[in-house]
């Protein structure tokens, strides 16, 4: 897909728009299969908060994905989408125990990460296999809103809970098939997963039942031209190599499991808006386009960075701008970034807009979220239609409050 293409989407169904690449999706998948080539048995399950619409699902359940899910919602999307349960696993943080046993019911992966559910759901449920989130203890992760494997973080069931934990598991009976855990996002050292490894080995021993490890995600994607990334291939061979001998050494043949979301769909996505107005203040030249914190909120919500491109001008000589978008509260995108010459009423291209971008869009302002297509197989498919103005109302309840004031009128008479 080039600019040319992403130019003619825009120009078929308006702006502002996201758009996905196919390729690009299938390439990273593979990429990280083969970099854990090495191990007997690999599941990569696609973490569908990421990006959750249902063609996206079913494009993962084509590659022979399985899934991450944190609802009964994206559960009961992914088995719309043709995923089988025992290819889903469920890994839910404060949840109430009605949804985790309707969720048990469908036989999806029940992964629990606190002490007193597991207890409630051992007691009541035996022998439904069950995984265990830990808490290693590891900091990581590039921001502090995503990393989830400290000791303040209210994810897993901390290493120091162990003798609890194991209690619990030996008083109820359950069966225990695995044994899970994230530390957080955008992990740049594979020092961070080759040491929290040695941890989920340790707390594994404790466990006769075993199927599988699952170390997570969390693999840093490039954001900026030339931008370093986790190298999934090193981390690929020195992982492989410390699975494959805990395997040998208790004698069991595991599954190593991954839940990637970003390092799949991130990089495979656009985001396309048009300028509205470009504002030239004392100190400032804003470019403001026809978007949001509504559409994109990961600039202001974890000081991300997204490269933005002229689409209508690349070649164009380069200034300074301030992209911001028209909600009514600051929305800044980029501060004081260099762009091709923009004028009014180009199209402003943002990049790895694949994950945490449309799955966190929201109405904010009554504004409509935008549309989706997906480039595949050469051509754009439309996945979802842009709002309109009745998709605003659908869902709410409207009172009558002229009720009162016949009521009033006709004791007046």
């Amino acid at each position: 897909m080039n600019n040319s293409d992403l130019l003619n989407i825009a120009q078929e169904h308006g702006s502002p728009v996201y758009v996905y690449d196919a390729d690009k999706i299938a390439s990273q998948y593979h990429r990280l299969t083969s970099a854990f080539s090495g191990v007997s048995k690999l599941r990569l399950n696609y973490a569908a908060k990421a990006l959750s619409n249902i063609s996206i699902l079913k494009l993962m359940n084509s590659l022979g994905s399985g899934l991450d899910t944190v609802s009964i919602q994206e559960v009961e999307m992914g088995l719309l989408a043709g995923f089988s349960p025992d290819s889903i696993i469920y890994t839910p943080n404060g949840v109430s125990m009605e949804e985790i046993e309707m969720v048990a019911k469908k036989g999806v992966q029940i992964n629990i990460d606190n002490l007193s559910i597991l207890e409630q759901f051992g007691s009541k449920h035996p022998k439904v296999p069950v995984c265990i989130r830990i808490n290693p203890h590891v900091m990581a992760g590039g921001n502090a809103n995503i990393s989830v494997g400290h000791i303040d973080s209210k994810f897993g069931i901390s290493i120091h809970q162990m003798p609890h934990l194991l209690r619990i598991v030996e008083n109820t009976g359950m069966h225990i098939n695995g044994i899970h855990m994230h530390t957080g996002s955008d992990i740049l050292d594979i020092e961070v997963f080759l040491y929290a490894s040695e941890i989920l080995f340790d707390t594994a021993k404790h466990f006769d039942n075993l199927e599988f490890l699952d170390f997570g995600s969390g693999f840093k994607v490039p954001y900026k031209p030339n931008d370093i990334e986790t190298d999934i291939e090193e981390l690929g061979t020195k992982l492989t190599e410390k699975f494959n001998a805990f395997c040998k050494e208790t004698g069991k043949e595991l599954t190593l499991a991954f839940e990637p979301g970003k390092f799949l769909v991130s990089e495979a996505g656009y985001f396309i808006t048009k300028v509205n107005v470009v504002k030239q203040t004392t100190s400032t030249v804003f470019a403001q386009v026809d978007s949001g914190f509504n559409h994109l909120i990961r600039p202001m919500f974890y000081n991300s960075y997204h490269h933005i491109f002229n689409l209508s001008n690349p070649e164009g000589k380069e200034r300074f701008y301030s992209v911001v978008g028209y909600i009514c509260e600051t929305d800044t995108f980029a501060n004081n970034r260099r762009i091709a010459e923009i004028n009014e009423g180009d199209l402003l291209c943002f990049r790895n807009a694949g994950a945490y971008c449309f799955s966190m869009a929201s109405n904010y302002n009554s504004r409509y979220r935008p549309a989706e297509v997906l480039w595949y197989n050469g051509k754009a498919h439309l996945i979802r239609k842009r709002e309109r103005f009745e998709d605003l109302l659908r869902n709410q309840v409207q009172v009558d409050f002229t009720v009162k004031k016949k009521v009033e009128a006709s004791a007046q008479k």
